[in-house]
């Protein structure tokens, strides 16, 4: 098996990789009680895929992807409150556009720089987003956020219930078809190109990449991911709030990404998984302090777990094969 910057030349899926669609399914059934959690879940897996994409596969340090979660959420929710457009997959196609198009617009300035800069730059665009949605109060509801947003069935058939199980499953084929397009991407010449572009910018420069379209490529389709996810939540929310636009957002996207493992696909599985399921635990038995378990938790996964939870789960692996 060939390799190339860590992405492997055959793309056929295996067995494991069917794990957590199986795990998916299996919970809808076994876990009826926890389906809207499970469905915030699946959302975060998509969101933080969106983000693996340009930070783990193409290199991109970015803490603001929020404003393009943001703005599919706020997109969405502008939709069914203010506009009459209730279809709630009219409503996911206009935030993924409007995502990918902010993405492209924004990428387009800002992967110029590198570094530092670039860091500053994202971090302006999701304050300049913030800014904006929490002075247009007749629009967005501002510090209150916005209510009323109306979701029609789905498919005309299908209502969003409080039991969660229409979001639940509506969220689960989202991430596979998420799922699906990050793959076929990180597989294939352009997600190699990525892995170059990440090593050794200027070699592939030397080479006669086109560095600099290949970015703004990347990075739009990760933006429109992430409009699309933030539609996502709003749908099954019917809510959206500042939060979505928030440095907290950015930063707890991050801190799932790297407890699941950066530049693994399925560590963006993992990560969300872990992180809300903790938050959850924590937040019931020490209300207060929840955020100081996921603090140390995520200390630990740092300090002692490179490559996040799936690094533990490959030593484990080699460990056992070593002794067998």
């Amino acid at each position: 098996m060939k390799h190339l910057g860590g992405y492997s030349a055959d793309s056929r899926i295996r067995w494991p990789e069917w794990l957590p669609w199986i795990a998916g399914l299996a919970a809808f059934f076994l876990l009826p009680e926890y389906l809207s959690l499970g469905a915030r879940i699946l959302i975060y897996i998509l969101y933080a895929l969106s983000l693996d994409l340009i930070l783990g596969y193409a290199g991109i340090v970015t803490l603001g992807h929020s404003a393009y979660f943001g703005l599919g959420a706020y997109v969405a929710g502008l939709l069914g409150a203010k506009l009459g457009v209730t279809d709630p997959l009219l409503q996911a196609v206009a935030a993924t556009a409007a995502g990918g198009l902010l993405g492209l617009v924004t990428g387009a300035i800002i992967l110029r720089t590198r570094g530092l800069t670039l860091l500053m730059l994202t971090l302006a665009i999701t304050s300049l987003c913030l800014e904006v949605a929490n002075k247009a109060t007749d629009l967005t509801g501002g510090a209150d956020g916005l209510a009323g947003v109306v979701i029609a069935p789905l498919l005309g058939q299908f209502r969003f219930d409080m039991y969660g199980k229409t979001a639940y499953l509506y969220s689960f084929v989202a991430l596979l078809a998420g799922w699906w397009l990050v793959r076929r991407l990180i597989y294939s010449p352009f997600g190699a190109s990525l892995a170059g572009i990440r090593e050794n910018s200027a070699r592939m420069h030397a080479i006669g990449a086109p560095v600099y379209l290949r970015l703004v490529t990347v990075y739009t389709i990760s933006a429109a991911i992430a409009g699309f996810a933030g539609a996502l939540i709003t749908q099954t929310s019917q809510f959206v709030g500042l939060n979505v636009l928030g440095f907290e957002s950015a930063g707890e996207l991050l801190v799932m990404l790297i407890l699941g493992g950066v530049g693994r696909i399925y560590g963006a599985f993992v990560g969300p998984l872990f992180f809300l399921v903790a938050q959850d635990l924590l937040a019931k038995q020490f209300p207060e302090y929840w955020t100081l378990g996921i603090g140390v938790l995520l200390v630990m996964v740092v300090m002692f777990a490179r490559g996040g939870i799936l690094g533990i789960v490959d030593r484990l692996i080699a460990l056992l094969r070593r002794k067998a």
